[in-house]
């Protein structure tokens, strides 16, 4: 795995941790700021051909 790949797949690790965090805390406004970050870092993937597993965040 390169160097790009491990990074964005800890970022996805680090933000659905963040987001789960958010919603456990009640954080309407940071939960939806997880959210997009989230969809930006898959569509990111998606776009580099790097699979990420879909959890249920």
């Amino acid at each position: 795995m390169d160097a790009f790949t491990a990074g964005l797949l800890q970022r996805i690790k680090t933000t659905e941790s963040d987001l789960t965090r958010a919603r456990d805390e009640g954080d309407d406004f940071l939960v939806e700021v997880e959210l997009a970050e989230l969809d930006d870092l898959r569509r990111l993937a998606a776009e580099h051909g790097v699979e990420v597993g879909m959890s249920g965040v």
